[in-house]
């Protein structure tokens, strides 16, 4: 197989056509932020209070969390539900949306748990000083 030969397939749409416009573009958007995947991953477990995801995600400040979630819901990937209690109290859950995008996710997770010596031998090889 040549470098330039990966055997990829390219969708219908044009790589080239309104890069704006791109669906892998918009969800990376969403998926590439330092937190959702954590959230979507903890989701994927198992239904979660506001309080238990603030607690179990280290360094995630209120919010942040907040607009996390928020945007998760905004795109349909997690359902909010609000339990008329006092105090109030509200639940976070995957939508079936949600849970188609696990596999892929746990499929990056495996690729980046099998490569993260390969990777940080390559970085170390570039960054080290040419010798001569």
């Amino acid at each position: 197989m040549s470098a330039t030969n990966t055997h990829v397939p390219l969708t219908e749409r044009k790589l080239t056509e309104n890069p704006q416009d791109c669906p892998v573009r918009e969800v990376l958007d969403r998926v590439g932020d330092k937190w959702s995947v954590l959230i979507i991953v903890m989701l994927g477990q198992r239904t979660h209070r506001y309080s238990e995801l603030d607690r179990a995600i280290d360094g995630i400040s209120q919010r942040m969390l907040t607009l996390t979630l928020r945007a998760l819901v905004r795109d349909g990937l997690v359902e909010r539900t609000v339990h008329a209690s006092v105090p109030p109290r509200v639940d976070y859950t995957l939508t079936g949306l949600g849970h188609t995008l696990l596999e892929p996710l746990t499929a990056l997770d495996r690729w980046a748990n099998d490569h993260r010596d390969d990777i940080r031998a390559a970085r170390e090889r570039h960054d080290r000083p040419e010798q001569g």
